[in-house]
């Protein structure tokens, strides 16, 4: 493992920067189970096994699917396994996400994830989205109350800017931020900034989106093949590079892809390949 390849979220959970997403072990459209729901769970005992100390997921993927399978692929957790869920999108059906953060409905899908994964206590419980019918004073409380109660540690939120941010932080302590970031989508990088400069995990999803410059033959396809390693492999070493504060979750349904994706740990860009990939986005 590379140096500096760990962070403390919330100042006192140390976990390995490189973690796993587990949204894409569910079904298609992110509901019902997955296709091989041997694969899923050889996916979840893999990434453990490779060093993983990390796994995001959230009570709206399946919904409730993914928390299952990381309870039946993991429990009991080692010790030093942070796992992190989230709740505040309601879901309808394949591929329908929709904002809902009254606070009984917050603090009883806590309830859920904690019944579901098999905790007593959530380390990190993460505000999925804004619920802009409820003051977000409101939604904030329910998640303070149940940190109170001891069912769960630190809270983070999702897909927020940076006002929201520092209105959220005016209620209570915010841990982590969870925002759409990478290679070739950078418009949350204030936000970024923000959380470097204040010492908070940003939690980039989606983070090997790459489309077009990782096309075969294309400018990042180029820049990996030169550096000997894949162009997701690259994007990855560059989200790592890009921030101390930077916890990518690349997830899959695949074993194979996801020892790809994990052997980006073990890759250091120079400061030219770094300068280089940024230019191309």
């Amino acid at each position: 493992m590379l140096a500096g390849m760990t962070f403390a979220i919330g100042g006192t959970l140390p976990v390995d920067r490189l973690g796993f997403g587990a949204m894409q072990i569910t079904g298609p459209g992110i509901w019902g189970p997955p296709r091989d729901h041997d694969e899923a769970i050889r996916v979840l005992r893999r990434a453990v096994e490779l060093g993983v100390t990390f796994i995001d997921t959230a009570d709206s993927y399946g919904p409730g699917v993914s928390e299952e399978l990381i309870r039946e692929a993991l429990h009991p957790y080692p010790e030093n396994l942070v796992i992190a869920t989230k709740a505040g999108l309601a879901r309808t059906g394949p591929d329908q996400w929709h904002p809902l953060g009254h606070p009984a409905y917050l603090r009883q899908q806590a309830e859920l994830s904690l019944r579901r994964l098999g905790l007593e206590r959530i380390d990190l419980f993460q505000l999925h989205r804004i619920d802009p019918a409820v003051p977000l004073a409101d939604q904030l409380g329910a998640l303070t109350e149940l940190q109170k109660d001891g069912k769960i540690g630190h809270i983070g939120l999702s897909q927020v800017s940076v006002a929201e941010l520092r209105q959220a932080r005016a209620h209570t302590d915010i841990a982590t931020v969870q925002n759409l970031y990478n290679l070739a989508n950078r418009r949350a990088e204030t936000v970024l900034d923000y959380c470097e400069a204040e010492g908070l995990g940003f939690i980039p999803w989606f983070p090997i989106a790459t489309g077009e410059l990782a096309r075969p033959g294309g400018p990042l396809d180029a820049l990996a093949s030169a550096a000997g390693i894949t162009p997701v492999q690259f994007a990855l070493a560059w989200l790592l590079r890009r921030s101390p504060v930077m916890l990518p979750i690349p997830g899959t349904s695949s074993v194979a892809h996801l020892e790809e994706n994990l052997g980006a740990r073990a890759v250091e860009l120079t400061d030219e390949q770094f300068s280089a990939a940024l230019e191309l986005s």
